[in-house]
Parts: C-alpha cells; structure tokens; sequence
C-alpha cells in the first residue's frame, strides 16, 4: 500500500514520561472509510497514542501524518482543525449547561454579532436526530444519566467536517439497543470516507465492526491483523504474550448461611418493592438494561440513598437507614461503578487508597495515632491479591492505567475481612487479562465462604459469574433464575417482557 493511500498515519511516534516510555516508536495508520481498533490490556499505550493523534498531548518523538502531509497538533482545536475528532473515556461535557450549549460550545452560531439561542437548538436538535439519540436538547448535562451523557459525547465528537474520529470504550455505558444504534452510526461514516479509530475491550463488538485491529503491548506495536482472519483466543494471546486458558473460572457452589435478606423495599431512587437473599458461598448476580434500577438497590441497601419502607437485615442485625459507617464496620463492602468519581482519592496513592477503609478501625492505635506499618503490610498484602505490581503502590491513582485502577478499588476491599461484597460493574473499560485476574479475586472471595453479589450491564459477565441472578425491570425485581435456568434467552425475556 502506497503512504499515501493512509488518512492518518504515524511514523516511529513515541512518548517519554518521566522514568516511564508510554509509547515506544509507533507504526500506525488508519485508512478512510475503515474501523481500526487498538487492542491492549490497560496501560499498553492505547490512550497514550490516541492522546497525541487528537492533540491532547505532544510527542517525544517521530511524526504524524495527515493525507501524507506532516503535521503537528499543539492542542485538541489543532488536530480538530484538521479534522481528527477524539471521543474520550472521561467525558468533557459542562454539567451545568444544557445539552445544546454543550453541543456548540466553542462554536456558537451567531445573527447580528450576538449569539443565537434559536440556533443553538436547532443544531443540536438536528444533530441529535440525525444520530438517532432521543435526548432533550433544552436539559441540562447534569440531569442525564451517564448513557446520555455519552451520547452527548459522541454528537460533540461529530460537530463540523470529520476525517478522522476516535472512539474509546464508546459502548462502556450504552444499553445494547443504543450500542446498536452506535454501529449503525459508525457504518453510516465509513460509508462517508471517515476514518474510525476504535478502542474497545469487548470481544463481540471488536468481531462486529473491525476491519483491521492493531495489537499493542508495553507501550509497542505488536502486530496488526486483519478482523476477519483472527480469533479471540489469538487476539488475547498477541495482547497479554500469554495463553488465558479461562476468562469465567469455575466458581464452587456451597451456599451457607443468609447474610443479606431484604424484604418489600422501597426507596426514593426508584426501587420499588424488592425482596431478595444473599448467602455466604454463592455470587449473585444482578442483570438489566441501564436504569433498571439495580445499582440504585444496593445504593439503598448499603445507605448511600434513602429507604421509604421495607426490612433489611445483614448479618443478622436489622439494618434499615443504617450510615454507610455502620455498614462497613458490619462487614458489607461495596464497590462502585464510577471508580473515578466515587470509588478512588485520585491524588491519593495506591497504598493510601486501600487503607483508606482501616482509618477509623485497625489502622488507629492507642491516642488515635496511625499505625502506619500495619497498613503497609496489608496493603502490600492486597496488592498481591489483586495483582497490583508492588511498583504501583506508592504512585498516585491518577498516573495508572484504568485496570490497575479498578484493581486499587477491589484492593479497598481486600485490606479488611468482609461478609458481603457488592461488585457494581466490577469490570467496566477493563481489559480481558485484567478480567480474569479480577474474576479470580471473586472466586476466592466466594470460596472462602463470603457472600458476593455481582451487578454488571455485561451479560456474558453475570451469565458466567452466578450462581443465582436476579433480573430487574422498571425499579423491579423482573425475575430469579437459578443454575442451569441462568442462560441468555432467559435473562433476555425478563429485560424485555412484562407477562412473565
């Protein structure tokens, strides 16, 4: 293929940290009217690359290429400029603004010299329409769930003459209705001549709309493939240098004694009327389409919300508006699905991190004075846990990659001894040899005779995982499957039919 024939391209491009090569002298291009996705476990230097393509940060070294042409992007409105537009992971919306002054920031349209309001919801009225996405222009960022924000998201990466668009993790909040309507999307652009620039850990996806996939490892370009002449099992082997026999381990099944029993609950978020068990030596899952309400149960249970009526009983103990103090100290663990914004200190160290949950408890020694060599043994000793290289520990959670940050949120957990722990979407924009690490964590969890409740949007996760799966619909319980009743067709009936 001649250099040219390439939208984009990169020639040796390389990025330098202090002490760290994130990107080690990158061959890659993408061509028009193809989807080429960069593969890798988290911190191979998929993000590193795509930062320095959208003009979020600079090179160290090598070029990039545009139709040929050398160019050099100082900031993101650079690389806009010549048409490369990044949909990142951690979104660059405004809450307090509406949809439709998201839509034009930067670019409001003007009559007479002074802005437009008229216009500025008409473009975003269009805009949105013509993606398919059924979001109110006039209301505000901050009232969307984070699915819709997304898809603000997405509308905000398509404004103007896009040549070249870069996806990261796009689907990670999307229901599998508004996926779809994302891979009809992107058909309609390779249709147009735009390059698309994918990034996804979703083995299904990548199968579904790739025509070239780009392996990374260690900040190097391992090899590129052709989608259509690579397995799974061959991609995640080139991705980690090593064969993962088994994503879902098999998880013993020896359910003990109750540890959460809730009955008739209600609460102000939504739930309503839900009766369920949790038993020491068994992962239950909880299954639905986005805004179900299953994260917003055991935000109730565990007290982050308030309960209008119903019984909660953990360990024994009724636990009805219990603070989320008294939870903790009782043994109930949770972790949440926005690691960045509820369930890590990013300025804080790893080590500091994990010990966070023994500060009011084994941490404090006699005066109240730290003991500090306590929670550096038992972080040490989480982090082996979850295969958190010992290198990490003392580096601030910003500067890891989003797997090892998703491993610091499970090490929170492992620091101390727990009965029940509430994993709510224990795996979102991890990639698969992280997966498996942190399904091997639940294993043992469970195996060791603690009670585990899995709560994901990723249905081959809970499919895999349970035990037992609750399906929720509407704020409710839409149904309970079992052993070998827990299988697709099953849980796809409950998310979508209201005669059961």
């Amino acid at each position: 293929m001649h250099e040219d024939a390439a939208l984009l391209r990169t020639v040796s491009l390389s990025k330098q940290y202090p002490g760290v090569l994130a990107l080690d002298q990158m061959d890659f291009d993408v061509r028009a009217g193809e989807v080429h996705v960069l593969f890798g476990e988290n911190g191979a230097g998929k993000s590193t690359l795509i930062s320095l393509l959208a003009g979020a940060n600079t090179p160290s070294g090598g070029e990039i290429r545009m139709r040929g042409e050398r160019v050099r992007f100082a900031t993101v409105h650079d690389a806009r400029q010549q048409g490369i537009s990044a949909v990142f992971q951690e979104f660059s919306l405004i809450p307090t603004l509406s949809v439709a002054q998201n839509l034009s920031l930067g670019e409001e349209p003007q009559r007479g010299g002074l802005l437009s309001q008229a216009a500025v919801k008409q473009r975003a009225s269009e805009m949105l329409a013509d993606l398919g996405f059924e979001i109110d222009g006039e209301a505000s960022v901050a009232t969307l769930t984070r699915a819709q924000q997304q898809m603000v998201e997405i509308a905000k990466g398509l404004r103007g003459e896009v040549s070249v668009l870069i996806l990261d993790e796009p689907t990670a909040s999307l229901t599998g209705k508004e996926a779809i309507r994302l891979f009809e999307l992107v058909e309609r652009l390779k249709a147009r001549g735009v390059g698309i620039i994918y990034i996804s850990h979703r083995m299904q996806e990548i199968s579904r709309i790739a025509d070239r996939i780009t392996v990374l490892r260690d900040g190097r370009k391992v090899t590129t493939v052709d989608a259509s002449t690579v397995t799974p099992d061959q991609l995640i082997a080139l991705m980690s240098g090593r064969v993962i026999e088994q994503i879902y381990p098999e998880i013993a099944h020896c359910p003990g004694d109750v540890v959460l029993d809730v009955q008739g609950l209600s609460s102000m978020n939504g739930v309503r009327d839900v009766s369920l068990t949790v038993k020491r030596g068994e992962v239950v899952g909880f299954a639905g389409l986005v805004g179900c309400g299953k994260s917003e149960l055991f935000r109730a249970i565990f007290g982050l919300d308030p309960v209008k009526t119903g019984r909660i009983v953990f360990n024994g103990k009724p636990r009805v508006r219990a603070a989320v103090r008294e939870m903790l100290d009782d043994g109930f663990f949770y972790l949440p699905p926005d690691r960045k914004g509820e369930g890590l200190v990013l300025d804080f160290t790893s080590r500091a991190n994990m010990t966070l949950p023994l500060l009011n408890g084994p941490m404090r020694g006699w005066g109240g004075w730290l003991r500090r060599k306590l929670g550096k043994q038992l972080s040490a000793q989480a982090a082996q846990g979850v295969e958190l290289v010992p290198r990490n520990l003392d580096k601030s959670v910003a500067l890891l990659s989003g797997g090892n940050q998703q491993k610091v949120l499970f090490g929170k957990g492992m620091t101390r001894e727990a009965a029940l722990y509430v994993f709510d979407e224990p795996s979102v924009g991890v990639d698969v040899g992280t997966r498996s690490v942190l399904y091997q964590v639940i294993q043992r969890l469970c195996e060791e005779g603690a009670a585990v409740v899995v709560i994901s949007s990723d249905l081959p996760e809970v499919l895999n995982l349970s035990h037992r799966l609750y399906v929720m619909r509407n704020g409710e319980i839409a149904g309970e499957l079992g052993g070998d009743a827990i299988d697709e067709p099953a849980v796809l009936s409950l998310f979508f039919n209201s005669n059961e």
